[in-house]
């Protein structure tokens, strides 16, 4: 008898899902009509719509630290919007460069910095997986771009759309995800006469959405959906809907103990209780705003990280100093923006865990 259990049929789970198109059609308010959203605005575009959305994030690893806060259960939502992808693919560019001290990928020889990409946004991908199984939605927004594609068993090449990211990482986004839409204006181009000199007129321009692949676009669907739809959410609001946040887990209720029957009372017999001592103060210290981080000269990258985490100069400058960089009474301002961007931020997790250890927290 094997020791794994076989499951069968449907399971209901939240979808990741992508979607991509020209610019200005209405990605980002089609995605407001998700279940309950939140935005990560990577490129400022959401400022006209009515919508939740966290701090734009100035670096890869403010994106990474607030994908983890909607998993850790931080902010309440019911789907998570990342808007878009290929400008937070930008931020990975810009973290995989600072860390190897290069001016771009092709500063890295041998096609090398692509590959180095390609595993930066897979560590993307994995935490929004992790997202997807604490019962969130998850919806991926990126802009489209038109593009030259040879068949491997054909002869000559043609125009196709393509999410607008680099080669190797547009794959692992369709790969990932499960419903992928390719949404764009449906235009009709015929001549506007008889004469064999007659020109062209184009008519039409409804926003559709297209559900399976196609020569000229990627898309696939795991719900049955028809290959065209009008560009409304209310075509695939079945799929999504009934998919809310997992609870998170209540502890089993134990069984009260029933009291013993006393022969007499006790209020004479049992002595007053000792007074418990108060529990010593937390020793976290009070987090400083973004803007007074600036004024104080810390990058404007890593003043997010600093205030989100309620990290202070005086912290960092110590955690700085016991690993032998700079002094510790040397003030951020005055660090290298190569040992900020390429060790300080590109290492953040690492170096929020040395500020936390070097805390005196009560237990």
């Amino acid at each position: 008898m094997s020791k794994y259990a076989i499951t069968a049929g449907v399971q209901d789970s939240p979808v990741k899902t992508v979607l991509y198109g020209p610019e200005g059609i209405g990605k980002s308010t089609f995605a407001s009509h998700f279940p309950d959203p939140v935005f990560i605005d990577t490129e400022g575009g959401t400022k006209r719509l009515n919508i939740k959305r966290l701090p734009q994030p100035t670096c890869w690893a403010m994106l990474l630290d607030e994908v983890a806060e909607v998993r850790r259960g931080n902010i309440p939502c019911g789907t998570l919007v990342i808007d878009t992808a290929d400008w937070a693919e930008r931020l990975a560019i810009d973290a995989v460069c600072a860390k190897a001290k290069v001016d771009g990928l092709e500063g890295f020889g041998y096609g090398k910095g692509y590959t180095y990409l390609k595993e930066e946004f897979g560590k993307l991908l994995d935490a929004l997986e992790e997202v997807l199984n604490t019962g969130h939605n998850v919806l991926v927004l990126a802009h489209a771009a038109i593009t030259k594609f040879e068949q491997p068993d054909a002869a000559g090449s043609y125009d196709r759309w393509t999410m607008k990211t680099t080669k190797q990482v547009e794959p692992l986004i369709r790969e990932w995800c499960d419903m992928l839409l390719f949404v764009n204006y449906k235009t009709v181009v015929e001549k506007s006469g008889s004469a064999p000199n007659a020109k062209n007129k184009v008519t039409g321009g409804r926003r559709v959405m297209y559900t399976t692949h196609h020569p000229c676009w990627d898309a696939k669907n795991r719900f049955g959906l028809p290959d065209e739809m009008p560009f409304d959410y209310a075509g695939i609001a079945a799929c999504i809907s009934g998919t809310t946040p997992a609870p998170a887990p209540q502890p089993e209720p134990q069984p009260r103990p029933q009291p013993k029957p006393q022969s007499a009372p006790e209020e004479d017999i049992l002595p007053a209780p000792a007074p418990q001592p108060e529990p010593p103060a937390e020793t976290v210290p009070k987090a400083l705003l973004v803007p007074d981080l600036i004024a104080l000269g810390v990058p404007e990258k890593l003043a997010p990280l600093m205030s989100a985490n309620n990290v202070t100069p005086e912290e960092l400058q110590a955690v700085v100093g016991k690993r032998g960089y700079f002094p510790e009474d040397m003030p951020i301002k005055d660090y290298p923006m190569d040992f900020v961007e390429g060790c300080l931020i590109a290492a953040w997790p690492q170096v929020l865990q040395m500020v936390l250890d070097s805390r005196d927290l009560p237990f």
